[in-house]
C-alpha cells in the first residue's frame, strides 16, 4: 500500500482545496493510505469530505499568525507551512512514501531533511508571485526573496504537475531557471457525488428563501470574495442587460453572487462591502442576492436552477466552477482567457467574452431570450465534463503518477 501525505496551507473552501480533497479521495479509492496535513481546518468552513474520519485530516500550527497587522501574508504562509513540514518530519512519527504539496513550495526543502528521502510531488495551480500586486518599491523589495525562494524550492520537487496547458506556459515564462523541469498537465476533476442527488431534493433543500418570487431567469456568479475575481463585472453586466430589456422583462431577471467568505480574511470582508455598494450605485439592490459561503446543497441547487453562470476572472489558471456548472447542465459565460479557454466550448457550452459589461450583457441576452439555446448548451456542457473532466480519469492519471514516483 502506497502511503501519501498531502500538505496544504488552509483547508477551507476554494478551487485549490477542492482539488486537494478530490485527489485525496481519489487515491484512497485506489487503495492508497491518505492523510491531509494543514495549518488550518475549520469544521464549519470546509468541504464535507474533510469531516470524514477515514480521510484523516491533521491540523498543526494554527496558532501561528496569518499576517502581521494585516501585512506579510506570504511570509506568514511560508512560516506556517515550514512548521507543518517540520512537525511531520520530526515530531509526528508518521510513515509515508510520497508527499503531495501545493500552493507553497517552501516546505519541500524541509521534507528533504527526512532520514529516508521521500518523493515529493508538487502541484502548481499558478505561480504564487503572479497572484499579488506590486504597487510600491517596498512591496517589490519584500517579495523579491520570496519569489526567488518559490522558484528554487519548486525545482526541488521530484515531479511537478500543473492544472492546465495555460498554467504550463505561464510556469515556463515565470520560472526561467526551471526550463529543464518537466511539467505534466493534470486537469482538476469533478467529484460528482454531491451533484447527483435528485434535482427536486436539491432545489427544495438548497434555495429555500434565497430567490425572490417571480424570478424567471436566474444568473449566478460563483467565486471567492476576492478582488482578483472581478465579481463587479457580473453586476455591471446585469446592469447593462437591464438597459436592453423591456420593463416587464427586467422584473424577471435576478443575479446571485455567491462564494467563499472567511471573516478572518480582511479582503473578503472589504470586498463583500464593496460589491454591495456597487450594487446600490447601479440600482440593483432588488435584483441581486449576495450569499457568503453557500452550503454544498445551496451551490448545487443554484447551479441547477440558473440560466447560466457568469465566470468573471481574467487569466484564471483553471477554474473548477465552469466545470461544475457544465455538469449541472448550466451554460457558462466566461472571460476569454486562461483556463476557460480549455474548459468551456465557445458557442457550444457557453460563451467566451472580453471582460467588459457590454460583452457579458450581449451573451446574457442571448441566453435570456432563447430557452432552447440554454437547454442545448447545458446538455453539451454535461457531455463535455463526462468526456474530459471525469473523476475516474483524474484518479487513474494521478494514481499513475504516484506509482511512477514509488517505483
Amino acid at each position: 500500500m502506497v502511503r501519501v501525505v498531502f500538505l496544504h496551507p488552509d483547508l477551507g473552501i476554494g478551487g485549490a482545496e477542492r482539488l486537494v480533497v478530490d485527489a485525496a479521495v481519489a487515491l484512497r479509492s485506489r487503495g492508497c493510505s491518505v492523510q491531509i496535513w494543514t495549518a488550518h481546518h475549520d469544521p464549519t468552513h470546509c468541504f464535507s469530505e474533510t469531516l470524514d474520519p477515514d480521510l484523516n485530516v491533521v491540523c498543526v500550527g494554527d496558532w501561528l499568525p496569518t499576517s502581521v497587522f494585516g501585512y506579510l501574508h506570504a511570509l506568514c504562509a511560508y512560516l506556517r507551512m515550514i512548521y507543518v513540514a517540520l512537525y511531520l518530519v520530526f515530531l509526528s512519527g508518521v510513515e509515508y512514501d510520497v508527499v503531495f504539496c501545493d500552493q507553497v513550495s517552501v516546505c519541500i526543502p524541509v521534507l528533504r531533511l527526512s532520514r529516508q528521502r521521500k518523493k515529493v510531488l508538487f502541484y502548481c495551480h499558478f505561480p504564487d508571485q503572479l497572484l499579488t500586486q506590486r504597487g510600491s518599491a517596498l512591496k517589490k523589495l519584500y517579495r523579491a526573496p520570496i519569489d526567488r525562494l518559490e522558484e528554487l524550492t519548486t525545482g526541488m520537487a521530484d515531479m511537478v504537475l500543473v492544472n492546465s496547458c495555460f498554467t504550463a506556459v505561464v510556469f515556463r515564462e515565470t520560472f526561467r531557471s526551471l526550463d529543464g523541469v518537466q511539467t505534466d498537465v493534470l486537469y482538476p476533476s469533478l467529484n460528482t457525488h454531491s451533484f447527483d442527488r435528485p434535482p427536486e431534493e436539491q432545489l427544495e433543500q438548497g434555495l429555500g428563501g434565497l430567490i425572490p418570487e417571480g424570478v424567471s431567469c436566474l444568473f449566478l456568479s460563483l467565486n471567492r470574495y476576492e478582488r482578483k475575481k472581478s465579481l463587479g463585472l457580473a453586476l455591471e453586466g446585469l446592469s447593462s442587460l437591464k438597459t436592453r430589456l423591456a420593463t416587464g422583462d427586467q422584473a424577471g431577471i435576478h443575479l446571485v453572487v455567491a462564494g467563499g467568505y472567511d471573516g478572518r480574511v480582511a479582503e473578503n470582508v472589504q470586498h463583500y462591502a464593496e460589491l454591495k455598494e456597487l450594487a446600490a450605485r447601479l440600482g440593483l439592490e432588488d435584483s441581486v442576492t449576495f450569499l457568503r459561503s453557500p452550503s454544498d446543497s445551496q451551490k448545487v441547487a443554484l447551479l441547477r436552477g440558473s440560466a447560466c453562470v457568469l465566470y468573471t476572472p481574467s487569466r484564471e489558471h483553471f477554474g473548477i466552477v465552469p466545470v461544475e456548472a457544465m455538469y449541472c447542465c448550466c451554460p457558462v459565460i466566461a472571460v476569454r482567457s486562461g483556463g476557460p479557454l480549455e474548459s468551456v466550448g465557445d458557442g457550444e457550452t457557453g460563451f467566451l467574452c472580453e471582460p467588459t459589461a457590454e460583452a457579458f450583457s450581449l451573451a446574457m441576452e442571448k441566453l435570456f431570450r432563447d430557452p432552447q439555446l440554454r437547454k442545448d448548451m447545458g446538455q453539451a456542457g454535461r457531455r463535455r465534463v463526462q468526456e474530459k473532466f471525469s473523476l475516474e480519469a483524474f484518479s487513474d492519471q494521478l494514481h499513475g503518477y504516484i506509482l511512477r514516483l514509488t517505483q
